[in-house]
């Protein structure tokens, strides 16, 4: 399947802010993105164990307060806070680190919301090694196509979930989505403060990092 890079990648707005987390320095990746559904749609395609995998990746787990979940070849963690329709936060434990996820909805009209995603990261030694080399990209063109893939599933329910498509990540249009990805992450990185070279070589490793050099 073929998307319309420049409508998607268009379609959300996209922030890197410095934030703390329990008393300490941290970062923020956040990103948001408008969707033609009820919130009440919106909030079950994003915790219903059913339809998370039509879009995302195959999930397992404890899908309620305080439970455990594991994302299939990817994170777990723990479900800190569920009020639904409006905010789900959870522990994300990947390759022996741990951040945060935040997603809030806010119910613009009758069938219109806003979903806002907020990724945020303790700022140590390693964190600032990784960040270094590939900047907010590394995380953000993962959301980016977590949110093309919910927003492909509410608009026709059709399709096979990007984030974990290989096959398409290597097609021109994959290599298209997520070039247009790191560059407008690199956009929010400069606006952020960082110098434009160095979110510019960042850039460049994080594409290479998706698309295998391809």
């Amino acid at each position: 399947m073929d998307y319309d890079v420049a409508r998607h990648i268009g379609a959300v707005a996209r922030e890197v802010r410095a934030c703390e987390r329990d008393g300490k320095p941290a970062r923020a990746v956040i990103a948001g993105r408008r969707y033609d559904t009820g919130i009440e749609d919106a909030w079950d395609a994003l915790t219903n164990g059913e339809r998370i995998p039509r879009w995302f990746l195959p999930i397992g787990g404890d899908l309620r307060l305080g439970g455990r979940y594991q994302i299939e070849g990817n994170a777990g963690g723990t479900i800190i806070e569920c009020e639904p329709p409006r905010r789900l936060a959870l522990s994300w434990e990947f390759a022996g680190t741990i951040s945060w996820v935040t997603v809030t909805l806010d119910e613009e009209a009758q069938a219109s919301t806003r979903l806002v995603l907020e990724h945020v990261a303790l700022i140590d030694p390693q964190f600032e090694g990784f960040w270094g080399q590939f900047g907010p990209g590394a995380t953000g063109i993962g959301w980016d196509l977590s949110l093309l893939g919910l927003a492909s599933y509410l608009e026709d329910g059709a399709g096979k979930p990007p984030e974990g498509d290989l096959v398409w990540l290597a097609s021109e249009n994959g290599k298209a989505f997520v070039g247009a990805s790191s560059e407008a992450w690199r956009a929010a990185a400069i606006a952020f403060g960082t110098d434009p070279g160095q979110a510019k070589e960042a850039a460049d490793r994080t594409v290479q990092a998706y698309t295998a050099g391809g």
